[in-house]
């Protein structure tokens, strides 16, 4: 939709070009919108006057952003996996979260979720495919702040397999294995059986694993088991169980391990391993993420 010609001026040298441009932005009506774009306008001003990039550098970013969304499908989010890499989705998670004393530390979503995991009975296994792998028996409560369990919490979770792939990763995996949609009973518990998750590195095959090779970074995740959990009247959690055995654990290259989310996974007397996790959910909105894959 077409606006009245407004006057910003003319730029006249380098240093005024910041101003012209936050003038011309001035009359944007959604407040919040005017605040985060004036505010993302100065930090990439900032940024260009203190690194001074070459205009061949600048096309190198202007392809390699481009980059991202062409590796981007159904298979990947190289978007999402950028911000990961870069710690800014675990910064957004952690600013956003304001988690009240005693909360269960958030994670990140990460680029693999996908909605409507299939419904599961308690204690049903969500590895569906025989593939092999330790078997594994997971159970917890939810509780609030108050050390009360919550009844009704949707536990939405999901892994990689015992060869470190999802399953939309994977052709030799089912639709939607490893993954499952369980509902917590009047005492807060659930459980569910699966086999025990493996670390996987992120792809590397798109930008994302050329700046990791630029960077001589690794990139691997240690072994976890995503959940999240969501019912009305509270805020949604959204975090990962690690294996504390795993030897990633300190060096994880989305940085998303914090201490309290180091799970252990006992070995039993049959050989089998078990874990058990208990989540403390704090009051709030229910919001289910935008998945970032279909």
């Amino acid at each position: 939709m077409a606006t009245k010609p407004f006057s910003h001026g003319v730029v006249n040298g380098p240093d005024s070009v910041t101003g012209i441009v936050l003038k011309a932005m001035s009359r944007t009506p959604d407040p919040r919108l005017r605040e985060v774009m004036e505010s993302l306008v100065r930090h990439l001003h900032a940024f260009v006057r203190e690194v001074r990039p070459t205009a061949e550098e600048f096309e190198g970013g202007i392809d390699f952003l481009v980059r991202l969304g062409q590796a981007t499908g159904p298979e990947k989010n190289e978007v999402v996996l950028l911000s990961d890499l870069l710690g800014i989705s675990t910064l957004v998670v952690m600013l956003d979260e304001a988690r009240a004393a005693g909360g269960t530390d958030p994670a990140l979503l990460g680029p693999f979720w996908r909605a409507q995991s299939p419904r599961c009975e308690p204690g049903e296994s969500i590895a569906r495919d025989g593939g092999g792998g330790d078997p594994l028996e997971v159970t917890g409560r939810v509780l609030d702040l108050e050390g009360r369990p919550i009844a009704g919490v949707s536990v939405d979770v999901w892994q990689a397999s015992p060869v470190g792939l999802y399953e939309n990763q994977d052709p030799e995996q089912p639709d939607r294995n490893l993954r499952g949609l369980f509902e917590t009973d009047r005492e807060g518990r659930f459980h569910f059986r699966t086999v025990r998750p493996k670390g996987y590195p992120v792809p590397v095959d798109g930008p994302c694993g050329e700046l990791l090779r630029a960077q001589d970074r690794h990139p691997w995740r240690p072994a976890h088991i995503h959940f999240m959990l969501s019912r009305d009247g509270y805020r949604t959690l959204v975090t990962q169980v690690f294996d504390n055995e795993d030897g990633s654990i300190e060096s994880d290259v989305v940085f998303g391990v914090t201490p309290s989310l180091a799970g252990r996974f006992e070995r039993r007397a049959n050989g089998s391993l078990h874990l058990d996790y208990d989540f403390v959910m704090q009051p709030g909105t229910r919001r289910i993420p935008r998945p970032p894959l279909p």
